[in-house]
């Protein structure tokens, strides 16, 4: 029988995603669920759930390995805007932000894999069973997009690939060849909605990964909510252009 895998989840469909095929592969899930974040239904979803507050890295380590977990994913987004305000840490915790060197996102969600490696709980690509989910290389829909539209898209990779090499956000929102909006903080629905407040329908927004994107925790998807958000007549999403993280997206 496989080892349980370890579910570490925040909000949206991806955590629910990674339990069905986990599940499905035959393995039993334990999730660990932030509570300012997870859904109360994810627990029909998996084997075992615990509620974790979002500081609290010690019990999150506690439960994984008194259930016997080696390997775990984290799944589902935790609001940057909690992650710096929101937070009080436990002592685990509190010893990997006395360990980091740049206090970003990146680097401390990357210092809480650290953490969990050195106790024997080896954190995976959150994408490991989700394959068929990512984003391909080409047009995804029916109807491809207009020469002006690619024109779009090529002037908005450019701008989000500056952009995301500042590590600042992954998400541009471009119109007639004029950036619109650039993510910052506030994610990449909050950054739709103000771009079709200020240029209205007909835009193109791109997403791409990182340089150095550390796949295991932070995977640029958009879900299901964002893309009926986009296509709402208030937001007026034309098209999108889509990097999943390796270098095909389309």
């Amino acid at each position: 029988m496989s080892h349980p895998l370890g579910l570490i989840a925040g909000n949206g469909r991806f955590p629910f995603l990674v339990a069905e095929a986990a599940r499905r592969s035959g393995r039993r899930v334990v999730a660990v669920a932030v509570e300012e974040e997870a859904a109360p239904e994810l627990a029909a979803s998996v084997d075992e759930i615990h509620w974790v507050g979002l500081g609290q890295l010690g019990r999150c380590i506690e439960v994984l390995k008194s259930a016997g977990v080696s390997e775990a994913v984290m799944a589902g987004q935790v609001q940057h805007r909690r992650i710096f305000s929101g937070i009080v840490p436990d002592l685990k915790l509190a010893g990997v932000l006395l360990r980091l060197a740049v206090k970003n996102t990146d680097s401390l969600i990357g210092g809480v894999a650290d953490a969990l490696g050195r106790e024997g709980i080896r954190l995976l690509p959150s994408t490991t069973l989700l394959a068929d989910q990512m984003a391909s290389a080409g047009a995804m829909s029916r109807r491809r997009p207009t020469a002006a539209e690619r024109q779009d898209i090529a002037y908005g990779v450019k701008v989000a690939r500056a952009l995301a090499a500042l590590d600042l956000g992954q998400t541009v929102v471009i119109k007639d060849r004029a950036a619109v909006a650039l993510e910052a903080m506030e994610g990449t629905d909050e950054v739709i909605r103000r771009a079709g407040r200020l240029a209205g329908p007909g835009t193109t927004v791109v997403k791409l990964a990182k340089p150095r994107q550390d796949m295991r925790f932070d995977v640029p998807v958009v879900g299901a909510r964002t893309v009926v958000l986009a296509a709402a007549d208030e937001a007026g999403v034309a098209v999108w252009g889509l990097d999943p993280g390796d270098g095909e997206g389309g």
